[in-house]
């Protein structure tokens, strides 16, 4: 299985970067498995936990596209939802990927309901030229396309729906499918 590097910038300064596999390797699409996250503490949207240290994430990565997605679990393998980082089109070189987060987030719940997340991080970062006018405008067009193709049942694509955590985790070498 080959593993892919992701370089992560977020404004204004901050660099992380992340060691997948990846399990599907598409013109379209790719598809990672990040299998325990290095986050230490439980991410919740409102009052419901969403991700747990020790849980998996599948993400989505599209060429040409203005987010990336993660089909987000629980330690036990639940499927909570779908968390869509507003980024600008990947830079995709080989092994290394270089994304840049526009500082707004969309959770869309296991049961479809909808919230804008980091609202007032996007607005810090435009208020402080960390990203450009342009950018901005793109990111929320992107935000509402989004929101419009979930509220019209278009969305997530195929693909995402397609490679859930079960089948995920069956292409990775040794695995007994």
């Amino acid at each position: 299985m080959t593993q892919v590097e992701i370089h992560y910038r977020r404004p204004p300064d901050r660099l992380d970067v992340y060691v997948q596999e990846l399990v599907v390797d598409r013109p379209d699409y790719k598809v990672t498995l990040h299998e325990r996250p290095p986050l230490s503490t439980a991410l919740s949207v409102g009052d419901r936990i969403i991700f747990e240290p020790g849980a998996p994430i599948i993400w989505f990565v599209f060429p040409d596209v203005w987010h990336d997605l993660g089909r987000f679990h629980l330690k036990d393998g639940t499927f909570t939802g779908y968390f869509v980082n507003l980024i600008t089109p990947p830079q995709l070189e080989g092994r290394t990927w270089k994304l840049f987060d526009l500082c707004l987030d969309l959770w869309i719940d296991a049961s479809g309901e909808i919230e804008v997340l980091d609202q007032d991080e996007f607005d810090e970062a435009v208020d402080h030229l960390w990203i450009d006018a342009a950018t901005a405008r793109r990111a929320r067009f992107e935000l509402q396309r989004v929101i419009t193709e979930v509220r019209a049942d278009r969305w997530p694509p195929p693909a995402v729906r397609e490679y859930d955590l079960e089948r995920v985790r069956s292409l990775l070498p040794g695995s007994a499918s």
